[in-house]
């Protein structure tokens, strides 16, 4: 399992504000936070991995075209859940890449959201179930 994963973002107040608003559609809740890192952890005493937001030390803009990393999947309990996050994303102002459906290109069952974080970091909502 993988301990946590880390993102470099350019504005931590708006990475604050959005993933504080959205994160609990997706099943995490604060862990930390401070001016130099925000930590999130899943919620309800699951086990899981982290996520943190560090500020960027580097001007540039992110691209999930180039190496590195190319989009993060939280892994949601029903079609539903998936809806309500897309939602959620769609209510702060997230750019949608695809509404929730099913994607008969992966394994099934595969029922899937896909958007754009303020940053340009592509953001999913999945579900491995068939149900709601």
């Amino acid at each position: 399992m993988i301990g946590h994963i880390g993102i470099n973002v350019p504005d931590m107040r708006a990475a604050k504000e959005y993933y504080d608003a959205l994160l609990p559609y997706l099943g995490f809740k604060e862990f930390f936070s401070s001016e130099e890192e925000i930590g999130y952890m899943p919620a309800d005493d699951k086990p899981g991995t982290y996520l943190f937001l560090y500020p960027s030390q580097e001007a540039g803009d992110y691209s999930r075209h180039r190496t590195g990393l190319q989009h993060l999947a939280f892994a949601l309990r029903s079609r539903s859940a998936v809806a309500e996050a897309h939602a959620r994303a769609v209510e702060l102002g997230s750019e949608v890449l695809h509404e929730p459906r099913e994607f008969p290109e992966y394994p099934p069952p595969y029922h899937a959201a896909f958007w754009l974080d303020p940053h340009g970091v592509m953001l999913e909502a999945v579900c491995h179930y068939d149900r709601d």
